[in-house]
Parts: C-alpha cells; structure tokens; sequence
C-alpha cells in the first residue's frame, strides 16, 4: 500500500505528492527540492522568494522566478544591496513578479545584510550550514504526519531570530524552515519517495563549508 502523502507517477517512481503532478513543480521536486546547496546566490535568492512566498503558494513564485531573476539582478547580492528608489519603483512596476513594496524593500536590505554576513563568516553558506540541525532533533522517519505537524523546528526559530537580529527581515521561522527544507540543510522528502535516498546521499558526501576568518 502506497503511504499516505506519496504518489507513483507515470514513470513508476514514487514521489512526494505535494508536486500535484504539475509537470514544472515535479521537475523542482525531482531536480531541486532538498539537494545540498552551498552556493551564496543561490542561498540569498531562495531566502528572498520564500520572504516574498509569505501569504502564496510556492507554485506561484516558482512560475515568476526568472522574473524576479531579472528584477534583482539574479539575485547577485553586492548588485541588490546598490539598489535605491528608481530600483524600487521599477519593481513596483513589474508586472511579472510580486509587487509588494514591503517585501522588494526587504530584498534590498537584506542584500545589505547578507554582504555584512559575508564579511563575518566568509560566505552566506558558512553560515546557514553552521545552524545544520543536529541529528538529536530529526524525527527518525519523515512520513506525511510529521512534515504537516512541523511547519518550523527549533533550528528554524534560532536562525530566525539570529538573523532578525542581524537586521534581516521577512525572514520568520516557517519561512527560514522553507529554505533549509529548500537548500538542503534537512531531508524533508518523504520515507517512500526515490528522491528521499538520493538526497540523503548527496548530503552525506557534501564537504559542509567552514567558517572564514573576518576579512573586516
């Protein structure tokens, strides 16, 4: 019997159901979703799109994002954090991304912060994998049941206000919970889905990013 929140698709592979068999979010879920990432633009781009997510659905970020892409410069923080009112009033006026004055004047501070991240730990990656969740506070078997009862961890409340304290903003503990799901600092696929192992691999063989010495 096929576990609850799991379906097997037309290629027989089980997947986590959340996709809806929608063929653009399937390739997300297959190709993206949970994979180890270390990269910084990558980092600040998904952190930025899970702010501007708050109050959606993830699927309707996913079909801007190369909207917001060439909105905020692909996401290239140094760029982002030059931004000033005609930068703001463009994205306002961007039809193809989420014109939320709050959430665009976030992604500028935040790229501000993240530049201030950077010169204190070397990279936006030594950082986040820095708050990687300790084994101790992983359910042993992630089933539908547990992903729906934990919309935030106590890992993601800790970033949350460590980052809130740093100035960064948009940035709650469901939406920093979003981001690790996202980039790899926990394997949330479900125990039954083909990608759940894959992951777990990958994630395994990473060599996790050490924190630099300040270069202020």
């Amino acid at each position: 019997m096929t576990e609850k929140g799991i379906v097997t698709g037309e290629d027989g592979r089980q997947r986590c159901a959340w996709h809806g068999n929608l063929e653009d979010y399937r390739r997300y879920h297959d190709a993206e979703w949970g994979r180890p990432v270390t990269d910084d633009v990558r980092l600040f781009e998904k952190i930025c799109l899970e702010g501007f997510q708050s109050g959606l659905s993830w699927l309707t970020i996913l079909r801007k994002r190369e909207n917001f892409r060439a909105a905020f410069a692909g996401f290239d923080f140094d760029r982002v954090a030059a931004f000033g009112d005609d930068d703001i009033a463009r994205c306002l006026a961007d039809p193809g991304i989420v014109r939320h004055r709050g959430k665009i004047v976030s992604t500028i501070n935040n790229a501000r912060r993240a530049q201030d991240m950077r010169a204190e730990f070397g990279s936006l990656a030594s950082y986040f994998w820095s708050h990687e969740p300790p084994a101790g506070e992983r359910p042993a078997v992630m089933d539908y049941e547990t992903l729906i009862a934990n919309p935030s961890t106590p890992t993601s409340v800790r970033i949350s206000k460590d980052l809130k304290k740093r100035g960064w903003t948009f940035v709650g503990p469901t939406t920093v919970y979003a981001f690790m799901q996202a980039m790899g600092l926990v394997n949330d696929h479900l125990s039954g889905c083909y990608c759940q192992p894959e992951v777990e691999r990958l994630r395994q063989a990473m060599d996790r990013p050490a924190r630099i010495a300040s270069v202020r």
